[in-house]
């Protein structure tokens, strides 16, 4: 379980009546991951380039996209704590702290990915089959992320994945499902959140690193160990950034994309932090905070300039 990712009010459900605590559980899977970094700004990413490339706005393509994502979160969150809860991780070591969870949780789940498909469904019959495709790498990798008989979490796929669904899946997705097409510039843009997410899900495995490799979950820091896994993270969400200026010295993203290396003190801090914390779990936690700060306010930049910068060009050209 993410430690940054279960907040206080979580953990005070589990002690609360049975039913009014399940829901209060249920909706805080999505609460805090859900703003920052679930499929949000790299869908938005994705849409910035749609724009940029058509100079329209598919509206009811977009919002009903953004439902279908939403949904698709609500399905991931929900089968990981239902499946982790399932195979023990949560409980390694307080096995009598942690009721076992809801089915609440998994019919949550279940419910998320069939609306999120029946999205899929409609956006496809309006914007082309390529949708689907999409969709369906997409859901390949949500499902079955910690879930039987694939799990790709316990065969060191885990993190590959999650960079591969909410970096190129997902901002190539929006801006087909929008544009109709599909751009090199895109892709290359669609590396800054995927190597940025893949960070965050390396760096949320360092202090599960015993109750992981307990219970089977042979994740990258399991493989490589703590102290590797920490440049690993580094080493990620640095290339993510330096992605940004390389794109705007090779003319693919406009100079003010360059506004997502404000993101680069939330780096710093967090390497600081973890040089020393790696093996305490509790003194992890400031590492962990500074690198989902880092994502957020780099890929919220980086969309942000990207869509500005194509909104000011559209006016321009509908002036002249």
């Amino acid at each position: 379980m993410d430690r940054t990712l279960n907040p206080p009010h979580a953990r005070a459900a589990r002690t609360a009546s049975p039913v009014l605590g399940r829901l209060i559980r249920v909706f805080s899977l999505v609460r805090y991951r859900f703003f920052l970094y679930a499929g949000l700004l790299p869908y938005l990413l994705g849409a910035a380039f749609a724009y940029r490339a058509t100079g329209h706005f598919a509206a009811a393509l977009f919002w009903s996209g953004l439902l279908g994502i939403i949904l698709a979160v609500i399905g991931v969150e929900a089968f990981n704590e239902y499946f982790d809860d399932r195979m023990g991780t949560d409980r390694v070591f307080n096995p009598q702290d942690i009721p076992p969870m809801s089915d609440l949780v998994l019919w949550t789940g279940v419910a998320g990915f069939a609306g999120a498909f029946g999205f899929g469904i409609y956006l496809a019959l309006h914007a082309g089959w390529p949708v689907l495709v999409f969709a369906a790498l997409g859901g390949m990798a949500a499902v079955f992320y910690v879930a039987p008989p694939i799990r790709w979490a316990y065969r060191g796929l885990g993190e590959t994945m999650i960079a591969l669904s909410y970096g190129p899946w997902m901002v190539l997705g929006s801006l087909y499902l929008l544009a109709h097409r599909l751009t090199g510039t895109a892709f290359a843009a669609s590396l800054v959140p995927g190597l940025l997410i893949m960070a965050l899900a390396v760096v949320n495995a360092i202090p599960d690193f015993h109750q992981d490799r307990l219970v089977g979950k042979r994740n990258l820091v399991v493989r490589l160990g703590r102290q590797r896994g920490v440049f690993l993270y580094l080493g990620l969400a640095s290339t993510g950034l330096l992605i940004v200026p390389l794109g705007v010295v090779l003319g693919w993203f406009p100079p003010a994309s360059l506004a997502a290396l404000l993101a680069l003190p939330w780096l710093v801090a967090s390497a600081r932090a973890a040089r020393t914390t790696y093996n305490t779990p509790r003194l992890f936690i400031p590492a962990i905070r500074a690198i989902v700060t880092c994502y957020a306010v780099a890929v919220g930049l980086f969309t942000l300039a990207i869509a500005l910068t194509a909104i000011i060009q559209v006016l321009m050209g509908n002036g002249a």
